[in-house]
């Protein structure tokens, strides 16, 4: 009997999942040394405090109007061809900011490159074709350390890049890009075994279903109350604990190898044994817990008590949600449906840290952190509802 257990715990990857998981990697590698840089970058182009705010933004909108239309062709094409041509996008999208003489390029090379970005829930929807939906939330989480993996490893690559020239990282990230366009192009599997072509007539219903809906308001919601402690965090540790830029970038290392640690590892774990429904809400109430602790934090041990306990919960519940997602779309609508969740983070992206920031000079240096609280505490309470309406319907 244990040895069935163990078998069953230890079930292999299913084959490709790893190509897909270094080409999600090394894309977020890409971005992680543009990100870190790009507003002292543009600053040599004139750009005031908005207009870095806007072309930050302008990545966002990008994804938000194309997540969606990049999947649902993905469904139509298969993911492999999307997933390659968005590689391309993000190549000459850095190509192009990289070789920039006007703020408008700037802007047209971050547009480009978000539309590009959007891809992510084509990598996705990959993960969801080839994996048993039992291994889905625990699959799903590995790829979310990716994430991490990129964040990590890319601010690291673009500040020894730029030791060569302030356009230098622009270009190591476009060729990143474009070499691992090529090397999808030989290795990545396709794993959309059926193309479909989905009926006109049904395809608005299915991809706007109630159920879906209230997923991609679960993820705004959480993801902009998130978005605003990472806006607004250098702020609030400046004010509180004198952070520096370097010291701050270390702490949000800190909260990226937890990520990666939780995403990981303990999401496998708890996936094998906890119902998605139960992990994403405890993730929230997590992440809630996290953020008004850190609220009130004003010593060095309840700030990194804080934090651990944030990654730890937003760790838990994004592979949770994106699982449910798939689980609940239409398998010929499943890219689809993931695009206009990742098109929901998107706006939440935009949205939170403008909010944040407006509150922290409004009403005080915590008060991001409570509102993102009780924000996390209301998508709560959507998954409750939620919860309880698919098991009285069952």
């Amino acid at each position: 009997m244990a040895d069935v257990t163990a078998t069953k715990h230890k079930a292999p990857l299913p084959p490709g999942f790893w190509t897909i998981w270094t080409t999600v990697a090394l894309d977020l590698v890409g971005f992680g040394i543009v990100a870190p840089i790009l507003g002292r970058y543009a600053e040599r182009f004139g750009a005031s405090g908005l207009e870095v705010g806007l072309l930050f933004a302008s990545f966002s909108l990008a994804q938000f109007v194309f997540a969606p239309i990049l999947g649902r062709v993905s469904d139509r094409v298969g993911r492999k061809p999307v997933i390659i041509v968005s590689l391309v996008g993000t190549a000459v999208g850095s190509f192009i900011t990289g070789a920039a003489g006007a703020l408008w390029v700037l802007f047209l090379g971050r547009i480009i490159d978000g539309a590009s970005g959007a891809s992510v829930a084509v990598a996705q929807s990959a993960i969801t074709d080839i994996a048993p939906p039992d291994q889905r939330t625990k699959l799903l989480g590995i790829l979310g350390a990716a994430f991490g993996i990129g964040f990590v490893l890319g601010p690291a690559v673009g500040g020894l890049a730029a030791l060569g020239g302030p356009h230098v990282p622009f270009y190591v990230a476009g060729t990143v890009a474009a070499v691992n366009a090529v090397v999808a192009l030989v290795r990545l599997p396709e794993t959309k075994s059926v193309v479909s072509i989905p009926v006109r007539n049904s395809r608005r219903v299915r991809a706007v279903s109630p159920e879906l809906l209230r997923y991609a308001v679960i993820g705004f919601i959480a993801t902009a109350g998130f978005a605003g402690f990472e806006a607004t965090f250098s702020l609030f540790g400046e004010r509180r604990f004198d952070l520096t830029e370097g010291s701050a970038a270390a702490v949000f290392l800190f909260v990226g190898v937890l990520l990666v640690i939780v995403q990981g590892l303990l999401v496998g774990q708890l996936a094998t044994r906890v119902k998605p429904f139960v992990l994403l809400r405890a993730g929230l109430v997590i992440v809630a817990l996290g953020l008004f602790t850190l609220s009130s934090a004003t010593t060095w041990p309840v700030l990194f008590v804080s934090l651990a306990v944030l990654a730890i919960g937003q760790g838990v519940a994004t592979p949770s949600l994106t699982s449910l997602v798939a689980e609940a779309a239409p398998e010929e609508r499943r890219g689809e449906a993931l695009g206009y969740q990742q098109s929901a983070g998107a706006l939440a992206r935009i949205v939170g840290p403008v909010a944040a920031g407006a509150i922290f000079d409004g009403i005080g240096v915590g008060a991001p952190y409570i509102l993102g609280g009780a924000l996390v505490l209301l998508a709560v309470i959507l998954v409750t509802r939620g919860s309880r309406v698919a098991t009285s319907v069952a």
